[in-house]
């Protein structure tokens, strides 16, 4: 499931939780809530998307070990999201948002792609519904790609990067079901990583399908923030840059 050995389950009363102990001390399963993080003054940061995604700070027992995460809580897209918000049928645990996305981080962690790590991950039962919550590690000194195109341009070299970067999880079966110019991340060495892969899975069966799906909407999420936002350095290109490091590998 992980590349660590140390994965422990809680279950207590309506709530399961899976964490890596080798990253946690001392799990509580409160600290999938941010109102936990904001009573230790260990919040450092958030970010708007579906929901707010919350960034804190870790240290552990000793005091001499601090770590950096990113907490999530998982929304409903589209029109149903407006009415259910965060509710999600349940079926069995293996198959809430939560734990697939924490089993495919840690096979993605396996396979030394460059994704967060999963810490843990938490999901509360409601009669036939669940809601849920993951804490994966932040990917320290980066930006997402809207943030830093609407800053500056980037080299042939990095447009290329980052078509090679998503090649290698394509290679290895990976679709990202929300691949867009937000879930790529860019850190200060210019290290490419992608984010975010709630409803992402293992694909092996037409790959050449998924995978073409999978670049066309990313290129639209490059068109719509050309469209949307007043700087933008993006241009048509930029676009064949990256499938030409895509192709290459």
């Amino acid at each position: 499931m992980n590349s660590s050995s140390q994965l422990k389950t809680v279950q207590q009363n309506k709530s399961y939780s899976i964490y890596d102990s080798d990253e946690i001390n001392s799990f509580d399963s409160n600290m999938l809530d941010v109102s936990y993080w904001q009573q230790a003054n260990a919040i450092t940061g958030s970010a708007q998307g579906r929901g707010t995604t919350w960034f804190v700070k870790y240290t552990n027992e000793t005091g001499k070990q601090v770590r950096h995460w990113v907490l999530r809580h998982y929304y409903r897209g589209g029109l149903i999201g407006k009415i259910i918000n965060d509710s999600y049928w349940f079926t069995s645990q293996e198959n809430t948002r939560a734990v697939r996305e924490f089993v495919l981080l840690g096979y993605m962690q396996n396979l030394a792609l460059p994704a967060p790590k999963p810490i843990a991950c938490r999901v509360i039962r409601h009669g036939f519904f669940y809601h849920a919550d993951l804490l994966s590690s932040r990917i320290e000194n980066a930006q997402d790609l809207v943030a830093l195109l609407s800053k500056q341009t980037l080299s042939a070299a990095l447009w290329k990067k980052i078509g090679i970067t998503i090649k290698r999880f394509h290679d290895n079966n990976i679709y990202h079901h929300d691949l867009n110019a937000h879930n790529i991340l860019i850190d200060k060495n210019d290290n490419v990583f992608l984010i975010d892969f709630d409803r992402g899975e293992i694909r092996k069966n037409n790959q050449a399908n998924w995978q073409r799906a999978n670049m066309a909407r990313l290129q639209r999420s490059f068109l719509k923030e050309l469209n949307k936002l007043p700087i933008f350095h993006y241009q048509h290109d930029n676009w064949q840059l990256l499938l030409e490091g895509y192709l290459s590998h």
